[in-house]
């Protein structure tokens, strides 16, 4: 008999195959690679963006990172000296699958889409993210602004600042 997994996890919507998810994702590398941000030194204007996030979101650790073939990469971040990770550990490859929509959980202990992943299971331990995908001016998901935090939340914040500050990332990223 099949265990079924424990209530306390959030379900996270199933997978549905799309035959044109590899062109997808080729066309959304495109896009990230059109912008040349993995290779432009890092930018004062998107450090406080970060800065704003955290400070807005009473959050230690924000980031905007973009989603490149291999990895994460963090074109600003405050809270942590991490500058990129493995794409495979990324939080924010769950922000990118859904462009049009915030990505939030309050403990991600206890939510399917995170509770495996490296970053919370071990340092920096995170357990409450948010995030808006950042896109480029065709839709395209070229990573995200994400708030981060060690400390569970009991609620989920309103988002409407976060996505503010997003919109401002993507003029500055998609130029």
């Amino acid at each position: 008999m099949k265990k079924a997994a424990p209530d306390t996890l959030t379900e996270a919507p199933p997978a549905e195959p799309d035959a044109s998810a590899d062109s997808g994702e080729a066309r959304r590398q495109a896009a990230v690679d059109r912008t040349a941000i993995v290779r432009r030194k890092g930018s004062s204007r998107l450090q406080h963006i970060v800065e704003a996030a955290a400070r807005d979101y009473d959050a230690p650790i924000a980031v905007i990172s973009i989603i490149d073939r291999r990895r994460e990469f963090f074109a600003a971040r405050t809270g942590t000296e991490l500058a990129e990770a493995p794409r495979e550990d990324a939080l924010c490859l769950q922000a990118i699958k859904r462009p049009g929509e915030p990505t939030v959980t309050t403990d991600a202990r206890s939510d399917r889409r995170f509770a495996d992943n490296p970053f919370v299971t071990g340092e920096p331990y995170v357990r409450f993210y948010a995030a808006v995908p950042l896109l480029d001016r065709a839709g395209y998901a070229l990573g995200a602004l994400c708030v981060l935090d060690t400390e569970p939340r009991t609620t989920a914040p309103s988002m409407f600042g976060l996505i503010r500050l997003g919109r401002e990332a993507e003029r500055l990223i998609d130029r």
